[in-house]
């Protein structure tokens, strides 16, 4: 298991329940780049791998 992990199983066992929108995500992103810069760059590459999940393999 990742460090990171611990996060995301917090995330799904507190909010796992919850419906959410893209655009809703999308805004609490930009949120949390608004307020820790320094993850501006890892924030981007989620976001955009996120967003390219159906483009086929070149």
């Amino acid at each position: 298991m990742y460090f990171t992990d611990r996060g995301i199983e917090e995330l799904e066992s507190r909010r796992g329940e919850e419906e959410v929108t893209l655009a809703w995500l999308a805004d609490q992103l930009r949120t949390f780049v608004d307020l820790n810069p320094d993850f501006e760059v890892p924030v981007e590459r989620l976001a955009t791998w996120l967003a390219r999940l159906d483009d086929e393999e070149e």
